[in-house]
């Protein structure tokens, strides 16, 4: 039976009315928020060692150090280590300082022209080489858990790989190993960025590179990963944000990862070079042939025990790409772990972090020893 015009017009009067009163309320937030309000990375740390733009920093404990061996995070080029620290509540940093571990980070800084030579050489066999050594001599250890996520993990496996006397424990996040095994995996539906960069010829990379002025701006990447989802693209400002804009919780947590987007660095150009053409199009480290400083990043080196964590809804790192890990390195321990989530999520999603939080300091304790 149609509804009474009358009826209808005045259910529109009255939500019409809630959304104005939504939106002056929302619009009343966020005029009394600052900048310096949305706190990302806001756990205290110390600067220990600086080299050229990276920082080496040891964070401050908040527990009993319940796991001794210190843990290095490496993160990615690509962004800023501040997604596993973006709010209080969801926090791997505070988490693992909770659980008693003895936690350190190499930030990248912000690689500008400057840096646009360095190649993944300067920082897999200098930059964390250091940060290790820094690291063994301040704690009295002779070797380190490293802890990398996404293009961070890949280069803590093949520092792994090179040094395998200076790592007790390795573990990975959201990182890709074989750069192709999505193309036989019938079940694949993510791997846009494997495909489109595949799709490119490596002169293609160099031109865009050279184009670029020798780095790729942080500005660059984030439109890529925005066509990724351009529906969420197009609707995080409008839909998304008026869903939540008069709830000053989510508003927060809203805008701390929209700062975080907002502050991707940009990407030396050859590293970025070498990891276009050599990885993602010729699979180099998951077949045996990637070098690095004169010498074959040789997985099947890696003796040590391996922790592999990846999201089962990556739409940036296919699943079967992180999971072909196992079958290639020499330990014998080794646990694959799948969380129900997206890339970014593994870090911010309510649905993973109870889980996340536990997995890595049980892991670590079993291997303390």
């Amino acid at each position: 039976m149609t509804e009474p015009r009358e009826t209808a017009f005045t259910s529109f009067l009255k939500d019409f009315a809630e959304n104005v009163g939504k939106f002056h309320k929302g619009a009343n937030v966020l005029a009394g928020i600052r900048d310096e309000d949305v706190d990302v990375g806001a756990t205290p740390k110390t600067l220990v060692m600086r080299r050229d733009k990276v920082g080496l920093f040891r964070y401050e404990p908040t527990a009993k150090r319940t796991v001794e061996t210190p843990v290095l995070i490496v993160y990615s080029l690509v962004g800023r280590y501040t997604i596993a620290d973006l709010q209080s509540d969801r926090s791997l940093v505070r988490s693992l300082l909770a659980e008693g571990t003895d936690l350190w980070l190499i930030d990248w800084g912000k690689p500008g022209r400057t840096e646009r030579w360095l190649m993944m050489d300067d920082y897999v066999d200098d930059y964390i080489h250091q940060a290790v050594h820094r690291i063994c001599r301040e704690t009295g250890h002779d070797k380190v858990t490293l802890l990398g996520i996404c293009q961070g993990g890949v280069f803590a496996t093949c520092y792994a790989a090179l040094h395998p006397e200076k790592v007790k424990n390795l573990i990975l996040t959201i990182t890709p190993i074989d750069f192709h095994a999505d193309i036989d995996d019938p079940a694949a539906i993510q791997g846009l960025l494997n495909i489109w960069i595949r799709s490119l010829a490596p002169e293609d990379i160099d031109r865009m590179v050279d184009a670029l002025g020798g780095v790729i701006p942080g500005e660059f990447m984030s439109s890529i990963f925005s066509l990724m989802r351009p529906m969420h693209s197009l609707t995080k400002y409008n839909v998304g944000l008026f869903d939540i804009v008069d709830d000053k919780d989510r508003l927060m947590n809203f805008l701390r990862m929209e700062k975080w987007l907002a502050d991707r660095p940009d990407h030396p150009g050859e590293v970025g070079r070498r990891w276009l053409k050599e990885l993602y199009q010729e699979n180099r480290l998951a077949e045996g042939r990637f070098e690095l400083s004169g010498r074959i990043v040789d997985l099947r080196a890696i003796d040590m025990p391996v922790l592999n964590i990846y999201a089962r809804d990556d739409h940036i790192i296919p699943p079967s790409c992180s999971r072909a890990l196992g079958g290639k390195i020499g330990s014998a321990d080794y646990k694959e772990v799948p969380l129900p989530c997206g890339h970014v999520g593994l870090f911010v999603s309510s649905k993973t972090q109870d889980k996340l939080i536990k997995i890595i300091p049980e892991w670590l304790r079993a291997r303390d020893g």
